[in-house]
């Protein structure tokens, strides 16, 4: 598929004069010429532009009849070398019935017409006056402008690189819109041609419909709405169009505006199709009523975008998924959080336990760790005292890292324990004749088990559970010793990927905790990520940075969120990643850590096949019971041969 599964599309919402058809066709032949400028594949328009959905008995006149026919023949000579798909509103005479439709054109033909079937006449509304519903339609196809055209609502047009189908108006406000049968039989975008007017608070209702259906279809969903040249005797409409994607807006049109309005978006169609490949509920086998329903199917032969190497899709690409938008932050993060606490705290209630240890080392994983450990155990009415805070000081251990675990703990009045490690692995080292001075991944592993055998044993001690404090990114990356730091009773981060563990402890001192607590969780949130297995410097700074040998979370978790979430192979994956951090990291940078993630991914699946039980948060997750079953001797083969294609 060409432009990495990207297709461009645009709602239109044309200037245009009740009953004026010249002037109207003019306006929608200026605006598709506007489209075709910015790549645009496919665009719609409000339902009946053509005429205006306003023009009322002037529907009934032969002339403004006429004029429609007219228009047409017009649009289709102007179209006639454009491989832009061009969708129209128009009132068509059938069987000496009016129909309300929308009328498919590509390189001067006619390639289908679709009749509104629901036709509102309550309050303002008289569509039943004027036009008669597709369900009294007794023929299948129609002669226009001399040819003989399929029409219906059973057809659905399919492209080279997706299928699309189309609904009017009325339609998507029904309790079972047309839409969620054409998407079951294929259809991935849908086109909406409307002419929906304004009254209070009716705008944000609409956008909800439209982003809810774009998601109960998992389509895209284009809405095109009727604007400000419409009459206002009794009504008034604000050309409200836009673009949805499986539930999110993508973009709109500027509301109450007298020019002609044009939104334009990229709607993945990779997306879209790997959410309909793992929804198995996404399926016409369970709804006995369209037992006998069929469709036909009208072939587009349009022009596939093969050259990628300048293409900018007209969407915003997120360089950190995981973290939620500015519009609901704050509810977001409180939600994860509560998630995570409400995850520990039924696990204390079933096991009746009411301590708890946590290795806690002055880092961002830990300290997540223990304030959701803090805040599970005021939920349960359980004294804070219960929580024992071991510290475990090794080789690498800083000043900085130690006094903030300790201060850290003292603010939340947890119990304080200090346990150093030294001299235990240097017994260890004796025992299996390693030298303490060789400084490999023996010597690092070495600590990580030993504060683990700590923390088991001491919640043995004290009847207690030991909370794992490892997140989502470690496991992807297998960036956790194996039966070390990997091991817990109860993992409350396993599903929190590095960069919103970072976030969330930085919206919890802001949110949640006093001065004295705040001061402790910034200088935190500063301090590099560093396991401190190797000697600290000549000054006690931190010398083993984590992200300069596995690479910077930030990339790797926007890798993970787009290779799980959507199944993109790795090329749209490196792709998606120049142009999200554009500006920000060299493309030879992205390629070397996207290689550097999958050649881990792949082989750390061992460690992830026995996690701990842990709370899923997000829609990423990767717990053998949960979300991802992977066999551990999986090949990389096929993704690394993609990613060695790729400069």
């Amino acid at each position: 598929m060409g432009n990495y599964g990207f297709i461009k599309v645009a709602a239109a919402t044309p200037r245009l004069r009740v009953a004026d058809c010249i002037f109207n066709t003019s306006e929608i032949l200026d605006t598709i010429n506007k489209a075709k400028k910015s790549g645009v594949k496919a665009i719609v328009f409000p339902e009946t532009c053509i005429t205006g959905y306003t023009a009322n008995d002037l529907f009934h006149q032969r002339l403004l009849i006429d004029g429609v026919t007219d228009s047409i023949e017009r649009i289709k000579r102007e179209l006639a070398e454009s491989d832009i798909i061009t969708i129209i509103g128009a009132p068509i005479e059938i069987s000496n019935r009016l129909y309300n439709v929308g009328i498919v054109i590509h390189r001067g033909e006619i390639l289908g017409i679709v009749p509104k079937t629901f036709l509102p006449n309550y309050n303002e509304f008289y569509d039943k006056r004027w036009f008669s519903s597709a369900r009294e339609l007794i023929q299948s196809t129609v002669e226009l402008c001399g040819q003989n055209i399929p029409v219906g609502t059973d057809l659905i047009f399919k492209t080279k690189d997706f299928s699309f189908a189309i609904e009017l108006c009325e339609d998507l406000w029904t309790p079972i819109p047309p839409s969620s049968i054409h998407s079951l039989y294929g259809a991935e975008v849908i086109f909406n041609l409307s002419a929906s007017n304004e009254t209070i608070g009716k705008n944000e209702y609409r956008r909800l419909l439209v982003s809810q259906q774009s998601a109960r279809c998992i389509a895209g969903y284009v809405y095109a709405a009727a604007g400000n040249g419409e009459s206002t005797t009794d009504l008034v409409f604000s050309g409200s169009s836009m673009i949805a994607e499986n539930g999110s807006i993508l973009t709109n049109t500027e509301r109450f505006s007298f020019d002609s309005q044009l939104c334009i978006a990229d709607i993945d169609i990779d997306r879209l199709r790997y959410d309909r490949l793992k929804n198995k509920s996404f399926s016409t086998s369970e709804y006995r009523q369209l037992d006998n329903t069929r469709y036909r199917t009208i072939h587009i032969d349009t022009i596939s975008t093969d050259d990628k190497s300048d293409y900018t899709p007209d969407r915003f690409i997120n360089p950190t998924p995981f973290i939620p938008s500015a519009e609901n932050f704050d509810a977001r993060c409180s939600e994860i959080f509560s998630i995570q606490v409400g995850g520990l705290a039924k696990r204390l209630l079933h096991t009746n336990i009411k301590t708890a240890v946590i290795g806690v080392s002055g880092g961002l994983d830990s300290t997540l760790a223990l304030l959701v450990t803090a805040k599970a155990f005021d939920k349960l009415n359980i004294p804070r005292e219960n929580i024992y805070g071991i510290t475990m000081p090794g080789f690498g251990t800083t000043d900085r890292t130690y006094n903030n675990a300790i201060e850290l703990m003292k603010s939340l009045g947890v119990s304080i324990r200090e346990i150093s490690i030294k001299d235990a692995v240097i017994q260890h080292f004796k025992d299996i004749d390693h030298d303490e001075n060789i400084h490999d991944v023996t010597y690092e592993n070495s600590q990580a088990r030993e504060r683990t055998q700590i923390l088991m044993d001491y919640a043995n001690k004290v009847n207690g559970l030991v909370i794992g404090t490892g997140d989502l990114s470690e496991l992807a990356l297998g960036w956790c010793t194996y039966n070390g730091d990997h091991m817990s009773m109860y993992a409350v981060n396993t599903s929190i990927p590095k960069t919103l563990v970072k976030t969330l402890v930085r919206w919890i001192s802001e949110k949640q905790m006093d001065n004295s607590s705040q001061a402790i969780l910034v200088d935190i949130l500063d301090t590099p990520v560093s396991p401190e297995l190797l000697p600290a410097g000549e000054n006690g700074e931190i010398l083993q940075i984590t992200e300069d040998t596995v690479g910077p979370y930030i990339l790797h978790d926007f890798f993970l969120y787009n290779m799980l979430r959507f199944g993109y192979e790795p090329r749209k994956i490196y792709f998606l990643a120049k142009t999200a951090f554009s500006g920000q990291y060299e493309e030879s940078v992205i390629l070397k850590w996207l290689r550097t993630f999958y050649w881990r991914f792949f082989s750390q699946q061992f460690k992830r096949n026995c996690i701990p039980d842990g709370p899923k948060v997000g829609s990423i997750n990767l717990s053998p019971r949960g979300d991802w079953r992977m066999v551990s001797d999986a090949s990389v083969a096929l993704w690394m041969q993609q990613l060695e294609t790729m400069q």
